[in-house]
Protein backbone atom coordinates (compact mmCIF):
# COMPACT_ATOMS: atom_id res chain seq x y z
CA UNK A 1 0.00 0.00 0.00
CA UNK A 2 2.95 2.35 0.55
CA UNK A 3 5.23 4.00 -1.97
CA UNK A 4 5.12 7.27 -3.86
CA UNK A 5 3.30 6.23 -7.06
CA UNK A 6 0.19 8.04 -8.29
CA UNK A 7 -2.02 5.15 -7.18
CA UNK A 8 -2.29 3.05 -4.02
CA UNK A 9 -2.47 -0.70 -4.54
CA UNK A 10 -4.03 -3.31 -2.26
CA UNK A 11 -2.42 -6.46 -3.60
CA UNK A 12 -1.07 -7.40 -0.17
CA UNK A 13 -4.61 -7.74 1.23
CA UNK A 14 -6.31 -9.10 -1.90
CA UNK A 15 -6.99 -12.80 -1.17
CA UNK A 16 -6.72 -13.60 -4.87
CA UNK A 17 -3.11 -12.35 -4.86
CA UNK A 18 -1.95 -12.95 -1.30
CA UNK A 19 -2.39 -15.76 1.22
CA UNK A 20 -1.53 -13.45 4.11
CA UNK A 21 -5.10 -12.39 4.82
CA UNK A 22 -6.98 -15.34 3.38
CA UNK A 23 -9.72 -15.51 6.04
CA UNK A 24 -13.47 -15.29 5.80
CA UNK A 25 -13.67 -11.53 6.16
CA UNK A 26 -11.21 -10.71 3.41
CA UNK A 27 -12.48 -13.37 1.08
CA UNK A 28 -15.82 -11.69 0.39
CA UNK A 29 -16.39 -11.73 -3.36
CA UNK A 30 -18.06 -8.32 -3.26
CA UNK A 31 -14.87 -6.56 -2.18
CA UNK A 32 -13.17 -4.28 -4.69
CA UNK A 33 -9.36 -4.27 -4.40
CA UNK A 34 -8.64 -2.08 -7.40
CA UNK A 35 -5.96 0.65 -7.07
CA UNK A 36 -7.09 4.06 -5.82
CA UNK A 37 -5.68 7.46 -6.77
CA UNK A 38 -3.20 8.64 -4.15
CA UNK A 39 -4.67 12.14 -4.26
CA UNK A 40 -8.21 12.85 -5.43
CA UNK A 41 -9.58 16.24 -6.40
CA UNK A 42 -11.70 16.19 -3.26
CA UNK A 43 -8.76 15.47 -0.94
CA UNK A 44 -6.64 18.09 -2.70
CA UNK A 45 -9.31 20.77 -2.35
CA UNK A 46 -9.89 19.81 1.27
CA UNK A 47 -6.20 20.11 2.02
CA UNK A 48 -5.99 23.51 0.31
CA UNK A 49 -9.14 25.07 1.75
CA UNK A 50 -9.14 23.76 5.32
CA UNK A 51 -5.46 24.64 5.64
CA UNK A 52 -6.45 28.30 5.25
CA UNK A 53 -6.67 28.13 9.03
CA UNK A 54 -2.89 27.80 9.00
CA UNK A 55 -2.58 30.79 6.67
CA UNK A 56 -4.58 32.89 9.14
CA UNK A 57 -2.26 31.75 11.94
CA UNK A 58 0.91 32.50 9.95
CA UNK A 59 -0.36 35.80 8.65
CA UNK A 60 -1.26 37.07 12.13
CA UNK A 61 2.10 35.86 13.45
CA UNK A 62 4.23 37.30 10.66
CA UNK A 63 2.81 40.78 10.37
CA UNK A 64 3.75 41.99 13.87
CA UNK A 65 7.48 41.64 13.14
CA UNK A 66 7.26 44.38 10.53
CA UNK A 67 4.88 46.60 12.49
CA UNK A 68 7.45 47.02 15.26
CA UNK A 69 9.71 48.91 12.81
CA UNK A 70 7.08 51.02 11.00
CA UNK A 71 7.31 54.77 11.80
CA UNK A 72 3.55 55.39 12.03
CA UNK A 73 3.01 52.34 14.27
CA UNK A 74 5.87 53.51 16.51
CA UNK A 75 4.51 57.07 16.78
CA UNK A 76 1.01 55.87 17.66
CA UNK A 77 1.78 53.07 20.08
CA UNK A 78 5.43 53.50 21.11
CA UNK A 79 6.97 55.59 23.88
CA UNK A 80 8.55 58.99 23.28
CA UNK A 81 12.25 59.01 24.08
CA UNK A 82 14.34 62.00 25.30
CA UNK A 83 15.90 62.40 21.83
CA UNK A 84 12.47 62.76 20.22
CA UNK A 85 12.34 59.25 18.75
CA UNK A 86 9.79 56.56 19.51
CA UNK A 87 10.42 53.00 20.63
CA UNK A 88 8.80 50.16 22.54
CA UNK A 89 9.84 49.14 26.02
CA UNK A 90 10.53 45.45 26.47
CA UNK A 91 7.30 45.02 28.43
CA UNK A 92 5.09 46.82 25.91
CA UNK A 93 6.72 45.06 22.98
CA UNK A 94 6.42 41.68 24.68
CA UNK A 95 2.73 42.20 25.47
CA UNK A 96 1.80 43.38 21.97
CA UNK A 97 3.59 40.42 20.42
CA UNK A 98 2.77 37.83 23.08
CA UNK A 99 -0.92 38.46 23.84
CA UNK A 100 -1.80 36.74 20.59
CA UNK A 101 -0.37 33.55 22.11
CA UNK A 102 -2.40 33.93 25.31
CA UNK A 103 -5.53 34.23 23.19
CA UNK A 104 -4.58 31.16 21.17
CA UNK A 105 -4.02 29.21 24.37
CA UNK A 106 -7.56 30.02 25.53
CA UNK A 107 -9.03 29.34 22.09
CA UNK A 108 -7.36 25.94 21.80
CA UNK A 109 -8.76 24.81 25.17
CA UNK A 110 -12.29 26.15 24.59
CA UNK A 111 -12.55 24.84 21.02
CA UNK A 112 -12.40 21.15 21.98
CA UNK A 113 -15.77 20.81 23.80
CA UNK A 114 -17.44 23.08 21.23
CA UNK A 115 -16.12 20.93 18.37
CA UNK A 116 -17.41 17.78 20.08
CA UNK A 117 -20.85 19.34 20.46
CA UNK A 118 -21.52 21.16 17.16
CA UNK A 119 -19.01 19.43 14.91
CA UNK A 120 -15.69 20.32 13.35
CA UNK A 121 -17.09 22.11 10.30
CA UNK A 122 -19.40 24.61 12.02
CA UNK A 123 -16.76 25.23 14.67
CA UNK A 124 -14.40 26.42 11.94
CA UNK A 125 -17.05 28.92 10.75
CA UNK A 126 -17.59 30.20 14.30
CA UNK A 127 -13.92 30.82 15.02
CA UNK A 128 -13.35 32.55 11.68
CA UNK A 129 -15.88 35.15 12.85
CA UNK A 130 -13.95 35.57 16.13
CA UNK A 131 -10.70 36.17 14.24
CA UNK A 132 -12.42 38.81 12.10
CA UNK A 133 -13.65 40.64 15.21
CA UNK A 134 -10.08 40.74 16.51
CA UNK A 135 -8.92 42.31 13.25
CA UNK A 136 -11.63 44.99 13.56
CA UNK A 137 -10.46 45.93 17.06
CA UNK A 138 -6.87 46.32 15.86
CA UNK A 139 -7.69 48.36 12.76
CA UNK A 140 -9.87 50.72 14.82
CA UNK A 141 -7.02 51.57 17.22
CA UNK A 142 -5.82 55.17 17.07
CA UNK A 143 -3.23 55.71 19.79
CA UNK A 144 -4.02 53.07 22.42
CA UNK A 145 -1.48 50.26 22.43
CA UNK A 146 -3.77 48.43 24.85
CA UNK A 147 -6.46 48.28 22.15
CA UNK A 148 -3.97 46.71 19.74
CA UNK A 149 -3.03 44.24 22.45
CA UNK A 150 -6.69 43.36 23.14
CA UNK A 151 -7.35 42.98 19.41
CA UNK A 152 -4.52 40.50 19.12
CA UNK A 153 -5.86 38.68 22.18
CA UNK A 154 -9.32 38.31 20.57
CA UNK A 155 -7.98 37.25 17.17
CA UNK A 156 -5.79 34.82 19.08
CA UNK A 157 -8.90 33.07 20.42
CA UNK A 158 -9.89 32.20 16.87
CA UNK A 159 -6.39 31.39 15.69
CA UNK A 160 -5.87 29.00 18.61
CA UNK A 161 -9.16 27.24 17.98
CA UNK A 162 -8.34 26.84 14.28
CA UNK A 163 -4.91 25.44 15.19
CA UNK A 164 -6.79 22.61 16.93
CA UNK A 165 -9.63 22.16 14.45
CA UNK A 166 -7.73 22.17 11.15
CA UNK A 167 -5.35 19.26 11.91
CA UNK A 168 -8.24 17.41 13.57
CA UNK A 169 -10.51 17.82 10.54
CA UNK A 170 -7.78 16.68 8.16
CA UNK A 171 -6.67 13.71 10.28
CA UNK A 172 -10.25 12.45 10.72
CA UNK A 173 -11.02 12.69 7.00
CA UNK A 174 -7.80 11.99 5.08
CA UNK A 175 -6.87 8.56 3.67
CA UNK A 176 -4.07 6.90 5.70
CA UNK A 177 -1.62 7.01 2.81
CA UNK A 178 -1.64 10.83 2.59
CA UNK A 179 -2.78 11.78 6.09
CA UNK A 180 0.70 12.90 7.14
CA UNK A 181 1.21 15.04 4.06
CA UNK A 182 -2.32 16.47 4.26
CA UNK A 183 -1.97 17.53 7.89
CA UNK A 184 1.44 18.98 6.98
CA UNK A 185 -0.31 21.33 4.55
CA UNK A 186 -1.51 23.15 7.66
CA UNK A 187 2.10 24.07 8.44
CA UNK A 188 2.69 24.81 4.74
CA UNK A 189 -0.08 27.40 4.86
CA UNK A 190 1.31 28.81 8.10
CA UNK A 191 4.55 29.49 6.25
CA UNK A 192 2.60 30.95 3.33
CA UNK A 193 0.81 33.30 5.72
CA UNK A 194 4.10 34.44 7.27
CA UNK A 195 5.57 34.99 3.79
CA UNK A 196 2.55 36.99 2.58
CA UNK A 197 2.67 39.13 5.72
CA UNK A 198 6.35 39.89 5.06
CA UNK A 199 5.59 40.83 1.44
CA UNK A 200 2.66 43.07 2.39
CA UNK A 201 4.71 44.67 5.17
CA UNK A 202 7.42 45.51 2.66
CA UNK A 203 4.92 46.91 0.15
CA UNK A 204 3.11 49.14 2.63
CA UNK A 205 6.37 50.23 4.27
CA UNK A 206 7.74 51.38 0.94
CA UNK A 207 4.57 53.19 -0.16
CA UNK A 208 2.61 54.08 3.01
CA UNK A 209 5.21 54.33 5.76
CA UNK A 210 4.21 57.83 6.89
CA UNK A 211 0.54 57.01 7.50
CA UNK A 212 -1.55 54.32 9.16
CA UNK A 213 -2.04 52.50 5.87
CA UNK A 214 1.38 50.95 6.47
CA UNK A 215 -0.13 48.62 9.08
CA UNK A 216 -3.92 48.96 8.73
CA UNK A 217 -3.89 47.66 5.16
CA UNK A 218 -1.92 44.58 6.21
CA UNK A 219 -4.33 43.77 9.06
CA UNK A 220 -7.38 44.45 6.89
CA UNK A 221 -6.25 41.98 4.24
CA UNK A 222 -6.55 39.27 6.89
CA UNK A 223 -10.34 39.44 6.53
CA UNK A 224 -9.94 37.87 3.10
CA UNK A 225 -8.48 34.68 4.54
CA UNK A 226 -11.17 34.34 7.22
CA UNK A 227 -13.89 34.86 4.59
CA UNK A 228 -12.47 32.18 2.29
CA UNK A 229 -12.20 29.61 5.07
CA UNK A 230 -15.40 30.49 6.93
CA UNK A 231 -17.57 30.32 3.81
CA UNK A 232 -15.63 27.65 1.90
CA UNK A 233 -15.79 25.05 4.67
CA UNK A 234 -19.59 24.96 4.27
CA UNK A 235 -19.09 23.27 0.89
CA UNK A 236 -17.40 20.30 2.58
CA UNK A 237 -18.89 17.50 4.63
CA UNK A 238 -18.43 16.91 8.33
CA UNK A 239 -15.62 14.47 9.19
CA UNK A 240 -16.65 10.81 8.78
CA UNK A 241 -15.66 10.01 12.36
CA UNK A 242 -17.85 12.78 13.78
CA UNK A 243 -20.76 11.76 11.53
CA UNK A 244 -20.39 8.14 12.60
CA UNK A 245 -20.38 9.15 16.26
CA UNK A 246 -23.69 10.94 15.70
CA UNK A 247 -25.21 7.89 14.00
CA UNK A 248 -24.96 9.28 10.47
CA UNK A 249 -23.33 6.17 9.01
CA UNK A 250 -24.40 6.79 5.40
CA UNK A 251 -23.00 10.31 5.46
CA UNK A 252 -19.72 9.00 6.89
CA UNK A 253 -19.52 6.37 4.17
CA UNK A 254 -20.29 8.91 1.44
CA UNK A 255 -17.55 11.23 2.68
CA UNK A 256 -14.99 8.42 2.66
CA UNK A 257 -16.03 7.42 -0.86
CA UNK A 258 -15.59 10.98 -2.15
CA UNK A 259 -12.26 11.59 -0.43
CA UNK A 260 -10.84 8.16 -1.32
CA UNK A 261 -12.25 8.23 -4.86
CA UNK A 262 -13.56 4.71 -4.24
CA UNK A 263 -16.82 2.78 -4.80
CA UNK A 264 -18.98 1.73 -1.85
CA UNK A 265 -17.72 -1.86 -1.80
CA UNK A 266 -14.03 -1.00 -1.95
CA UNK A 267 -11.79 -2.63 0.63
CA UNK A 268 -10.33 0.72 1.80
CA UNK A 269 -13.75 2.22 2.51
CA UNK A 270 -15.18 -0.84 4.25
CA UNK A 271 -12.12 -1.51 6.40
CA UNK A 272 -12.03 2.13 7.47
CA UNK A 273 -15.69 2.05 8.45
CA UNK A 274 -15.17 -1.10 10.50
CA UNK A 275 -12.23 0.41 12.33
CA UNK A 276 -14.19 3.59 13.05
CA UNK A 277 -17.16 1.58 14.31
CA UNK A 278 -15.04 -0.60 16.58
CA UNK A 279 -13.29 2.46 18.05
CA UNK A 280 -16.46 4.48 18.66
CA UNK A 281 -18.52 1.66 20.16
CA UNK A 282 -17.14 2.43 23.60
CA UNK A 283 -18.46 5.98 23.45
CA UNK A 284 -22.03 4.77 23.03
CA UNK A 285 -21.70 2.43 26.02
CA UNK A 286 -20.02 4.75 28.52
CA UNK A 287 -21.85 7.91 29.57
CA UNK A 288 -19.82 10.22 31.78
CA UNK A 289 -19.96 13.91 32.58
CA UNK A 290 -17.30 16.40 31.57
CA UNK A 291 -15.13 15.84 34.65
CA UNK A 292 -15.62 12.10 34.49
CA UNK A 293 -14.65 12.15 30.82
CA UNK A 294 -11.39 13.94 31.60
CA UNK A 295 -10.62 11.47 34.39
CA UNK A 296 -11.38 8.59 32.03
CA UNK A 297 -9.07 10.12 29.43
CA UNK A 298 -6.09 10.20 31.78
CA UNK A 299 -6.87 6.70 33.08
CA UNK A 300 -7.29 5.17 29.62
CA UNK A 301 -4.49 2.87 28.43
CA UNK A 302 -1.32 4.85 27.69
CA UNK A 303 -3.29 8.12 27.42
CA UNK A 304 -1.32 9.90 30.15
CA UNK A 305 1.83 8.91 28.30
CA UNK A 306 0.46 10.14 24.99
CA UNK A 307 -0.83 13.40 26.45
CA UNK A 308 2.59 14.07 28.01
CA UNK A 309 4.24 13.21 24.70
CA UNK A 310 1.96 15.57 22.78
CA UNK A 311 2.59 18.39 25.26
CA UNK A 312 6.36 17.87 24.99
CA UNK A 313 6.35 17.71 21.19
CA UNK A 314 4.42 20.96 20.91
CA UNK A 315 6.65 22.58 23.52
CA UNK A 316 9.81 21.60 21.68
CA UNK A 317 8.37 22.75 18.36
CA UNK A 318 8.42 26.24 19.88
CA UNK A 319 11.79 25.70 21.57
CA UNK A 320 13.41 24.89 18.24
CA UNK A 321 13.77 28.67 18.06
CA UNK A 322 11.88 29.27 14.83
CA UNK A 323 9.71 32.05 16.25
CA UNK A 324 12.84 33.83 17.45
CA UNK A 325 13.31 34.70 13.76
CA UNK A 326 9.64 35.10 12.80
CA UNK A 327 8.67 37.44 15.63
CA UNK A 328 11.88 39.45 15.93
CA UNK A 329 13.66 38.80 12.63
CA UNK A 330 13.18 42.37 11.39
CA UNK A 331 14.76 43.74 14.56
CA UNK A 332 17.56 41.14 14.58
CA UNK A 333 18.75 41.84 11.08
CA UNK A 334 18.35 45.57 11.35
CA UNK A 335 21.12 45.35 13.95
CA UNK A 336 23.51 43.97 11.30
CA UNK A 337 22.79 46.79 8.85
CA UNK A 338 20.83 44.65 6.41
CA UNK A 339 17.53 45.71 4.86
CA UNK A 340 15.33 44.08 7.47
CA UNK A 341 12.10 43.90 5.47
CA UNK A 342 13.85 42.39 2.45
CA UNK A 343 15.65 39.91 4.68
CA UNK A 344 12.37 38.81 6.23
CA UNK A 345 10.88 38.27 2.78
CA UNK A 346 13.85 36.08 1.83
CA UNK A 347 13.78 34.02 5.03
CA UNK A 348 10.02 33.60 4.94
CA UNK A 349 10.17 32.69 1.26
CA UNK A 350 12.63 29.93 2.15
CA UNK A 351 10.33 28.87 4.98
CA UNK A 352 7.37 28.55 2.62
CA UNK A 353 9.18 26.97 -0.33
CA UNK A 354 11.02 24.31 1.63
CA UNK A 355 7.89 23.18 3.49
CA UNK A 356 6.89 21.44 0.25
CA UNK A 357 9.87 19.17 0.84
CA UNK A 358 8.39 18.27 4.21
CA UNK A 359 5.19 17.05 2.53
CA UNK A 360 7.32 14.52 0.65
CA UNK A 361 9.56 13.55 3.55
CA UNK A 362 6.73 12.78 5.98
CA UNK A 363 5.29 10.04 3.74
CA UNK A 364 8.51 8.84 2.10
CA UNK A 365 10.90 8.64 5.07
CA UNK A 366 8.37 8.72 7.90
CA UNK A 367 8.04 10.86 11.02
CA UNK A 368 10.84 9.54 13.22
CA UNK A 369 13.87 9.74 10.98
CA UNK A 370 12.77 13.11 9.60
CA UNK A 371 12.31 14.68 13.04
CA UNK A 372 15.58 13.29 14.43
CA UNK A 373 17.50 14.52 11.39
CA UNK A 374 15.82 17.92 11.67
CA UNK A 375 16.81 18.21 15.33
CA UNK A 376 20.48 17.54 14.57
CA UNK A 377 20.42 19.97 11.63
CA UNK A 378 18.89 22.80 13.68
CA UNK A 379 21.28 22.12 16.59
CA UNK A 380 24.28 22.64 14.31
CA UNK A 381 22.78 25.78 12.74
CA UNK A 382 22.05 27.43 16.08
CA UNK A 383 25.49 26.59 17.48
CA UNK A 384 27.14 28.38 14.56
CA UNK A 385 24.60 31.24 14.56
CA UNK A 386 25.06 31.91 18.28
CA UNK A 387 28.85 31.61 18.17
CA UNK A 388 29.25 33.97 15.20
CA UNK A 389 26.78 36.48 16.66
CA UNK A 390 28.43 36.56 20.06
CA UNK A 391 32.14 36.20 19.24
CA UNK A 392 32.58 37.67 15.74
CA UNK A 393 29.87 40.30 15.27
CA UNK A 394 30.61 43.84 16.45
CA UNK A 395 27.46 44.43 18.50
CA UNK A 396 28.14 48.16 18.89
CA UNK A 397 28.86 48.83 15.20
CA UNK A 398 27.70 45.80 13.16
CA UNK A 399 28.77 47.41 9.87
CA UNK A 400 32.38 46.86 10.93
CA UNK A 401 31.90 43.08 10.60
CA UNK A 402 29.93 42.52 7.34
CA UNK A 403 31.22 38.95 6.94
CA UNK A 404 29.80 37.95 10.31
CA UNK A 405 26.46 39.52 9.38
CA UNK A 406 26.39 37.54 6.15
CA UNK A 407 27.11 34.29 8.02
CA UNK A 408 24.20 35.04 10.36
CA UNK A 409 21.84 35.37 7.40
CA UNK A 410 23.11 32.17 5.77
CA UNK A 411 22.71 30.03 8.89
CA UNK A 412 19.35 31.57 9.71
CA UNK A 413 18.25 30.46 6.23
CA UNK A 414 19.74 26.98 6.74
CA UNK A 415 18.00 26.69 10.09
CA UNK A 416 14.66 27.58 8.53
CA UNK A 417 15.30 24.96 5.83
CA UNK A 418 15.64 22.31 8.54
CA UNK A 419 12.65 23.54 10.54
CA UNK A 420 10.28 23.94 7.60
CA UNK A 421 10.93 20.41 6.31
CA UNK A 422 10.70 18.57 9.64
CA UNK A 423 9.57 20.01 12.97
CA UNK A 424 7.39 22.71 11.46
CA UNK A 425 4.87 20.47 9.67
CA UNK A 426 5.40 17.03 11.20
CA UNK A 427 4.58 17.82 14.83
CA UNK A 428 1.06 18.77 13.75
CA UNK A 429 0.78 15.40 12.00
CA UNK A 430 1.87 13.52 15.12
CA UNK A 431 -0.53 15.39 17.38
CA UNK A 432 -3.42 14.67 15.05
CA UNK A 433 -2.81 10.91 14.90
CA UNK A 434 -1.57 9.63 18.27
CA UNK A 435 -4.89 9.95 20.16
CA UNK A 436 -7.98 7.70 19.86
CA UNK A 437 -11.14 9.25 18.45
CA UNK A 438 -12.91 9.25 21.81
CA UNK A 439 -10.35 11.60 23.39
CA UNK A 440 -8.83 13.29 20.33
CA UNK A 441 -10.40 16.73 20.75
CA UNK A 442 -9.51 17.09 24.44
CA UNK A 443 -6.02 15.61 24.14
CA UNK A 444 -5.18 17.72 21.08
CA UNK A 445 -6.42 20.78 22.96
CA UNK A 446 -3.97 20.14 25.80
CA UNK A 447 -1.09 19.57 23.40
CA UNK A 448 -1.93 22.65 21.34
CA UNK A 449 -2.25 24.70 24.53
CA UNK A 450 1.35 23.73 25.29
CA UNK A 451 2.38 25.12 21.91
CA UNK A 452 0.71 28.44 22.56
CA UNK A 453 1.97 28.69 26.13
CA UNK A 454 5.57 28.41 24.98
CA UNK A 455 4.80 30.63 22.01
CA UNK A 456 3.82 33.37 24.46
CA UNK A 457 6.78 32.78 26.76
CA UNK A 458 9.25 33.08 23.88
CA UNK A 459 7.49 36.12 22.44
CA UNK A 460 7.33 37.95 25.78
CA UNK A 461 10.72 37.13 27.27
CA UNK A 462 12.89 37.24 24.14
CA UNK A 463 13.49 41.04 24.34
CA UNK A 464 14.65 40.70 27.96
CA UNK A 465 16.85 37.67 27.28
CA UNK A 466 18.53 39.10 24.17
CA UNK A 467 19.21 42.33 26.06
CA UNK A 468 21.02 40.32 28.74
CA UNK A 469 22.91 37.64 26.78
CA UNK A 470 22.67 38.81 23.12
CA UNK A 471 23.26 36.01 20.59
CA UNK A 472 24.12 33.45 23.27
CA UNK A 473 20.35 32.97 23.42
CA UNK A 474 20.91 30.65 20.46
CA UNK A 475 22.74 28.14 22.66
CA UNK A 476 19.49 27.64 24.62
CA UNK A 477 17.62 26.74 21.45
CA UNK A 478 20.49 24.51 20.29
CA UNK A 479 20.28 22.46 23.49
CA UNK A 480 16.48 22.20 23.19
CA UNK A 481 16.82 20.84 19.65
CA UNK A 482 19.17 18.13 20.88
CA UNK A 483 16.79 17.10 23.67
CA UNK A 484 13.86 17.08 21.23
CA UNK A 485 15.65 14.62 18.97
CA UNK A 486 16.29 12.27 21.91
CA UNK A 487 12.60 12.35 22.89
CA UNK A 488 11.54 11.44 19.36
CA UNK A 489 14.03 8.55 19.24
CA UNK A 490 12.84 6.95 22.47
CA UNK A 491 9.14 7.88 22.58
CA UNK A 492 7.53 8.53 19.17
CA UNK A 493 5.96 5.62 17.28
CA UNK A 494 6.18 5.64 13.49
CA UNK A 495 2.71 6.28 12.02
CA UNK A 496 3.58 6.37 8.32
CA UNK A 497 0.83 4.69 6.30
CA UNK A 498 -1.09 3.58 9.42
CA UNK A 499 -4.76 4.14 10.15
CA UNK A 500 -5.58 6.09 13.29
CA UNK A 501 -6.94 2.91 14.85
CA UNK A 502 -3.71 1.01 14.15
CA UNK A 503 -1.65 3.76 15.79
CA UNK A 504 -3.90 3.62 18.86
CA UNK A 505 -3.38 -0.14 19.06
CA UNK A 506 0.39 0.27 18.76
CA UNK A 507 0.47 2.53 21.81
CA UNK A 508 -1.81 0.22 23.80
CA UNK A 509 0.37 -2.77 22.93
CA UNK A 510 3.56 -0.93 24.00
CA UNK A 511 5.15 -1.40 20.58
CA UNK A 512 8.79 -0.20 20.96
CA UNK A 513 9.18 3.12 19.08
CA UNK A 514 12.55 2.10 17.65
CA UNK A 515 11.02 -0.94 15.89
CA UNK A 516 7.52 0.45 15.31
CA UNK A 517 8.04 0.88 11.55
CA UNK A 518 8.27 -2.93 11.21
CA UNK A 519 5.10 -3.67 13.19
CA UNK A 520 2.46 -5.59 11.22
CA UNK A 521 -1.14 -4.75 12.06
CA UNK A 522 -3.54 -7.59 12.90
CA UNK A 523 -7.04 -7.58 11.35
CA UNK A 524 -9.44 -4.91 12.71
CA UNK A 525 -11.58 -7.38 14.70
CA UNK A 526 -8.50 -8.52 16.59
CA UNK A 527 -7.39 -4.92 17.19
CA UNK A 528 -10.86 -4.26 18.59
CA UNK A 529 -10.41 -7.21 20.95
CA UNK A 530 -7.05 -5.80 22.10
CA UNK A 531 -8.63 -2.43 22.84
CA UNK A 532 -11.53 -4.01 24.71
CA UNK A 533 -9.18 -6.02 26.89
CA UNK A 534 -7.10 -2.89 27.53
CA UNK A 535 -10.18 -0.89 28.49
CA UNK A 536 -10.48 1.34 25.44
CA UNK A 537 -13.56 -0.60 24.35
CA UNK A 538 -16.22 -1.79 26.77
CA UNK A 539 -17.48 -5.33 26.28
CA UNK A 540 -19.92 -6.21 23.56
CA UNK A 541 -19.52 -8.29 20.48
CA UNK A 542 -18.39 -6.95 17.18
CA UNK A 543 -21.17 -5.76 14.95
CA UNK A 544 -18.75 -4.26 12.44
CA UNK A 545 -19.60 -3.16 8.96
CA UNK A 546 -18.07 -6.31 7.55
CA UNK A 547 -19.63 -8.76 10.05
CA UNK A 548 -16.24 -10.40 10.58
CA UNK A 549 -15.92 -14.14 11.12
CA UNK A 550 -15.00 -15.20 14.64
CA UNK A 551 -14.19 -18.86 14.10
CA UNK A 552 -11.87 -20.19 16.79
CA UNK A 553 -9.14 -21.44 14.46
CA UNK A 554 -8.96 -18.02 12.79
CA UNK A 555 -8.70 -16.28 16.16
CA UNK A 556 -5.91 -18.61 17.23
CA UNK A 557 -4.00 -17.95 14.00
CA UNK A 558 -4.39 -14.18 14.34
CA UNK A 559 -3.33 -14.18 17.99
CA UNK A 560 -0.22 -16.23 17.21
CA UNK A 561 0.69 -13.98 14.29
CA UNK A 562 0.11 -10.82 16.32
CA UNK A 563 2.16 -12.11 19.25
CA UNK A 564 5.08 -12.63 16.85
CA UNK A 565 4.63 -9.12 15.43
CA UNK A 566 4.46 -7.46 18.83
Amino acid sequence: MLGMSTHVKFDDVDPSKSEKYNDARHAKDSFDYSPLPRVTLRSFCMGALVSMGGLIFGYDTGQISGFLEMPDFLRRFGELQPDGSYSFSNVRQGLIVGLLSIGTLIGALVAAPIADRIGRRWSVCLWCIVVSVGFVIQVAAETSWVQVMVGRLVSGWGVGALSLLVPMYQAETAPPWIRGALVCTYQLFITLGIFLAACFNYGTYENQQDNSGSWRIVIGLGWLWTLILGVGIIAFSETPRFDYRRGRVNEAKATLMRVYGAPENHYAVQIQLEEIESKLRAESQVKRGAIGGIIDMFNAPRMSYRIALGVLLQMFQQLTGANYFFYYGTTIFQSVQISSFVTQMILNGINFGTTFIGLYLVEHYGRRISLITGSIWMFICFMIFASVGHFLLDLETPSNTPTAGLILIVFAALFILGYATTWGPMVWTLIAEIYPSRYRAKAMALATASNWTWNFLIAFFTPFITSAIDFRYGYVFAACNLVAGVIVYFCVIEGQGRTLEEIDTMYIEHVPPRTSAKWIAPPPEHMARIRREAGTEVGGTSTGVLNASSEEHEDTKVQRQHAENA
